[in-house]
């Protein structure tokens, strides 16, 4: 099955947000808690330009098999070049960017957040092989909603540690509040991010499984 290049508005946003990776990945490696509050901002308007993107198409009637396979690209790209950055930074100051409960993002959590990716778009390509277009459903942006709210709010408190450590106030009142509310819910949304990413793949596994069953016929 060939797809055709469609160079729709909606395409060329998901095309810009898969450009950016490279510049999300990079900046939190940057000392300081400017290159960290970048980071959010970006991976902000990249995640509004994801929602952006599917409503243009259809509400212009622009909606493509390019683009039902650009933008699950475009959202395995992204969390893979916030989720590995995020892994190697919390593991090497425990103590600045401890994440309550989990301390830091365990190995396993990431194996199963970037692991399910790429199985699902091996998946794809295999269902695309027999002529089927794997778009993402309900639980599928509902797990990506969930991990953008665990990157986001992660990279958001990777920043104010670096802001707030080295200051007199770190010992503050509000400081501590903050620190308790900031870090139970980057502990929360780490927590149902995983749990939706093992869901959402079973999902569609169980939704598509007519190609195993024509697969298994030779069909």
């Amino acid at each position: 099955m060939k797809i055709r290049l469609e160079w729709t508005l909606p395409n060329i946003l998901t095309l810009g947000r898969i450009a950016i990776t490279p510049v999300v990945a990079f900046l939190p490696f940057i000392a300081g808690y400017w290159p960290k509050l970048l980071t959010f901002v970006v991976f902000i308007l990249a995640a509004v330009s994801d929602v952006i993107d599917g409503r243009l198409a259809r509400r212009r009637n622009q909606v493509s098999d390019l683009g039902k396979t650009l933008d699950p690209l475009a959202d395995k790209l992204l969390l893979l070049a916030t989720v590995v950055p995020i892994y190697v930074i919390a593991q090497t100051r425990h103590d600045l960017y401890d994440i309550p409960v989990w301390r830091s993002i365990p190995m396993w959590v990431c194996a199963t957040l970037v692991g399910r990716e790429f199985a699902m778009t091996a998946f794809r390509w295999w269902a695309q092989r027999r002529g089927v277009v794997i778009a993402a459903q309900g639980p599928g942006k509902l797990k990506t909603v969930t991990q953008n709210i665990f990157v986001g709010g992660t990279i958001l408190w990777f920043a104010f540690r670096d802001a707030w450590h080295p200051l007199a106030l770190y010992q503050s009142a509000f400081w501590q509040s903050w620190k308790g509310f900031h870090g139970a819910f980057v502990s929360v949304s780490l927590a149902i991010a995983a749990v939706l990413t093992v869901y959402s793949f079973g999902v569609y596994l169980y939704r598509y499984r007519r190609l195993w069953v024509t697969a298994g016929n030779g069909e």
